[in-house]
């Protein structure tokens, strides 16, 4: 049994003696009529298509016969001895069609042999036709054996998302020249239209601003814009400009409309390409934050090898290693920070969430590269997951879907008194009187009257320390009478002193202003005497 891009060739051996001098058998096979005497083309089994080729050699890589080659050798191995190169392969075909088959040294080279000999030894196989089948089956497996799926190019996303940001930075510095350009004629214009292309839109169809008042801009702009517009241009204070002037303003704006164009059509093309590639990556972080991590990475394989704590800060490479030299705080998101989860979150909560949505977009990335299934469910799952969380962190309400499916459990007081369906399992405790220590000791008809309260006892003063305490109080009431009466001294003193220093600061003053009065008077004399010697 010899295996074929083309199909499976059975060759029956003529002189089986032949094979017992292995080292002579490749001498046969050195040319093409010697190899005819070896061995003959008994059948051979062409395969119809591409995908039959495919499903043969997975099949013989798995040492399991296909079901075409199970029927090619019952129609036409009854009863023989079937030489095979692999030993499982005819330990398989033993077990399922009850066929002999062997294995050993001498088959190994009778199948080089035959190897060298293909094309002579089956009619209507031509070098040039076997080239270009293994070529193409060498594809097909290798793509199978990887299981390499075309629409799992990645290197698509890495190109797309480096055009978009390119064309994002083009069309604002196009926008930006057209209102610098147009702002000489029509300053006014860009406070009332604030978006960059329907600014060109307007600036397109409305030329010079005198045309302003005959035009209708209801297709681009809203009625209390248009109005306003109207109004401005009027009134407007910009310089007048030529034809010419406008005629290239207007190719400029045609520039970036149809940049603008492409670049909607390249998101689109970005979206769809995302859903397919990293359906559960972009279910959680969206289609520009996963395709920017994925062109951060490389690709969606070198990616899915990073942990979930290089995904939180995958883009802060630089805030990251300046913090760790400056013994800083380390920096807690990267690119992931511009996910729509983190942006809901309060700013004390951020660095929660993008911690958690790292984690769980690293799931997800290798769920996406290495996982067989094409949909999204876990993303969204992990998703509605990071929500709850979200509501969790500011305290709000959980609903069913976040939690368990019965709601907030009831929260029940915790007694450790009682068993349950039972009363107390200790009863009340009572105050006990006859622990009371007492000074002395009281006859039972005394201690009826004698009070529980030992603060109350001694709380009651009696008489003889009342007097003995009286003429203590009136010698404090005399010292505190002294202490005032010293102290009213002493205040009118320092008030006397005051008063003198008022006294002699006034009269400081007065001679003051007297010296000021006088030194004027003299100044006056002069210019005065000045003048009128100068008049004569």
């Amino acid at each position: 049994l010899f295996e074929t891009p083309a199909g499976f060739a059975l060759f029956k051996v003529l002189d089986e003696g032949k094979l017992n001098k292995v080292e002579d058998l490749s001498k046969e096979f050195l040319a093409a009529d010697s190899a005819r005497k070896v061995v003959s083309l008994k059948a051979f089994s062409k395969f119809e298509n591409t995908a039959e080729a495919l499903e043969a050699a997975t099949k013989l890589l798995e040492s399991t016969p296909s079901k075409g080659l199970r029927k090619f050798l019952r129609a036409h191995c009854d009863g023989e001895t079937v030489a095979v190169a692999d030993s499982k392969l005819g330990n398989a075909i033993k077990e399922k069609l009850k066929i002999e088959c062997v294995h050993n040294n001498a088959v190994m080279e009778l199948m080089r042999g035959v190897r060298s000999q293909l094309t002579e030894l089956i009619s209507g196989l031509a070098a040039q036709d076997l080239a270009p089948m293994s070529l193409g089956l060498s594809h097909s497996l290798s793509r199978f054996k990887l299981k390499f799926s075309a629409d799992k190019v990645d290197t698509m996303i890495v190109q797309a998302i480096g055009l978009l940001d390119d064309l994002d930075k083009e069309l604002n510095t196009y926008a930006m020249r057209i209102r610098e350009w147009y702002g000489w004629h029509f300053p006014e214009l860009t406070k009332i239209v604030q978006d960059n292309i329907l600014y060109a839109k307007t600036v397109k169809l409305m030329g010079d601003r005198a045309n302003a008042a005959k035009l209708d801009f209801s297709e681009i702009l809203l009625e209390e814009v248009e109005t306003e517009l109207k109004e401005a241009a009027v009134i407007s204070m910009g310089t007048e400009v030529n034809d010419l002037d406008l005629t290239s303003l207007k190719e400029l704006c045609d520039q970036v409309l149809s940049l603008a164009e492409y670049r909607a059509q390249l998101y689109d093309y970005l979206k769809s390409r995302m859903n397919t590639i990293a359906p559960n990556l972009t279910a959680l972080v969206g289609e520009l934050v996963g395709a920017r991590l994925i062109a951060h990475g490389g690709s969606l394989m070198n990616l899915a090898k990073q942990p979930g704590s290089t995904v939180q800060i995958l883009g802060a490479e630089k805030a990251l290693f300046r913090a760790l030299k400056t013994k800083h705080s380390t920096p807690k998101y990267g690119l992931i920070y511009h996910a729509s989860l983190v942006g809901q979150a309060a700013p004390k909560h951020k660095g929660k969430i993008s911690r958690s949505l790292a984690a769980k977009a690293a799931l997800a990335i290798r769920c996406d590269a290495l996982g067989d299934d094409q949909d999204n469910s876990m993303g969204l799952e992990n998703r509605a997951k990071l929500e709850a969380r979200l509501r969790t962190l500011e305290g709000k309400e959980l609903g069913r879907s976040a939690g368990s499916a019965k709601g907030k459990p009831k929260i029940e007081v915790y007694d450790k008194d009682r068993r349950k369906g039972a009363g107390l399992i200790t009863p009340v405790k009572t105050y006990n009187p006859a622990a009371d220590s007492l000074l002395g000791q009281t006859t039972p008809d005394e201690q009826d009257t004698v009070p529980k309260k030992k603060k109350n006892v001694e709380a009651e003063p009696s008489q003889a320390e009342e007097a003995e305490e009286a003429p203590a109080t009136e010698e404090k009431k005399e010292k505190k009478k002294k202490k005032k009466k010293k102290k009213k001294k002493h205040q009118a003193e320092v008030d006397g002193e005051n008063v003198e220093v008022g006294e002699k600061k006034k009269k400081k003053r007065k001679h003051a202003e007297q010296m000021w009065y006088f030194a004027e008077l003299l100044i006056i004399w002069k210019c005065s005497s000045n003048l009128i010697l100068t008049y004569f």
